[in-house]
């Protein structure tokens, strides 16, 4: 079989491990991945996984893993702070690791098994190199130029959530998955809140739409949001600040792609279609999108509209199963003002069946703890 020559757009998860992948596997063929920021560009602060969410990276390429495994903080339950009560949900784990860390540890990781990777470089969708390759892997985000430049194509679709969200980071030290629900004077805030490294957390802060017209954050600085963040999460943060790294206030892109590829071009990770933050999906989706390809350009043993097909046949029902519950789960998010109107326990309950997917019976397997204590 002649060697091919690959080109990957993106050099976030999807890319990178995608490309680590084929080139472990086939040596000989050339797989270049190009990214348009530096290297250590990126915003955000920690992604965060369910605590066997990786365990399909191990059985892929455990090299990729055991150098990722010692820098991951792990926890076990999630803790709702609502109505001036903190509810433990017991038995549901978690891991967590610094984005621009996971991305350093992939990079090096390709470049070791002999990957091209390019950092400030830009190919338009309509360049010859992209052309001529065999295969053109797009795994360049939520804002794929390369997808918008075949949107008809792809089927591509598009919605926004109605509330806003920011992203910040804290010093603050939190010991489980955090959910903080705060009725202030100027509107209703929630907080995602999670370490990621033995010092450092995330802290997403959300608003509702009208709690955002209300306070007109539309028309303030990051500094100004994040003086006003501090100042209604006062108490979880305890004295310790918010960091700020890009940190403005977003609508959660809906994205779904109807067909994965054309041509010679296929979506990976967030250009093919996102899933809420809210249930920590994202990356694992993206690396398990990069799996699910090389592994079905191999079952087509180098046939590669075949090997597309395949991808995109087997991959895409369980897809559309974890993004229908991600939808479902930024909905609940998008009411989360009309839900705090529920006393604490009823607020939890909702909380965790917000999905579809946890039943009563799921829930004593699950949070056996909680359910005792708190379920009917």
């Amino acid at each position: 079989m002649p060697a091919k020559n690959i080109v990957v757009i993106g050099g976030g998860p999807a890319g990178l491990a995608f490309a680590t992948l084929w080139k472990r596997r086939h040596g000989a063929d050339r797989v270049h991945v190009v990214e348009q920021n530096a290297p250590d560009a990126t915003f955000g602060f920690g992604v965060v996984f369910s605590d066997r969410a990786l365990d399909f990276l191990r059985s892929s390429d455990p090299s990729t893993h055991d150098l990722i495994a010692p820098s991951l903080e792990t926890w076990s339950g999630i803790t709702i702070d609502h109505g001036g009560e903190r509810i433990e949900i017991d038995g549901i784990g978690f891991t967590a690791v610094g984005r621009l860390r996971l991305l350093t540890l992939m990079r090096q990781r390709a470049q070791a098994t002999g990957v091209d990777v390019r950092y400030g470089t830009t190919l338009a969708p309509d360049h010859g190199a992209l052309d001529a390759a065999d295969l053109v892997v797009v795994a360049d985000g939520v804002n794929s130029t390369h997808r918008n430049a075949a949107a008809d194509a792809f089927g591509y679709h598009m919605e926004l959530s109605g509330n806003r969200f920011a992203w910040f980071g804290t010093t603050k030290r939190f010991e489980t998955l955090t959910q903080t629900f705060v009725p202030s004077d100027l509107g209703a805030f929630n907080a995602h809140h999670y370490r990621y490294a033995p010092e450092m957390s995330t802290f997403i802060v959300e608003c509702d739409a009208a709690t955002f017209e209300r306070v007109g954050f539309a028309g303030k600085s990051e500094g100004e949001t994040k003086a006003i963040c501090e100042r209604v999460f006062a108490a979880s943060l305890d004295g310790h600040p918010l960091i700020a790294n890009r940190s403005i206030w977003r609508q959660f892109p809906h994205i779904w792609c109807e067909r994965w590829s054309h041509g010679n071009r296929v979506l990976l990770g967030d250009a093919l279609r996102t899933a809420h933050f809210s249930i920590g999906s994202g990356t694992r989706l993206a690396i398990e999108d990069a799996i699910a390809l090389a592994d079905a350009l191999e079952e087509a043993d180098g046939d590669v509209a075949a090997g597309l097909a395949i991808y995109e046949a087997k991959r895409k029902p369980p897809v559309k199963k974890l993004v229908k519950a991600a939808r479902q789960s930024a909905e609940w998010y998008d009411d989360f003002a009309a839900h705090m109107t529920l006393p604490p326990r009823e607020f939890a309950l909702s909380y965790i069946q917000r999905t579809g997917r946890v039943d009563p019976v799921r829930l004593a397997q699950l949070s056996p703890k909680f359910a005792a204590r708190y379920a009917v």
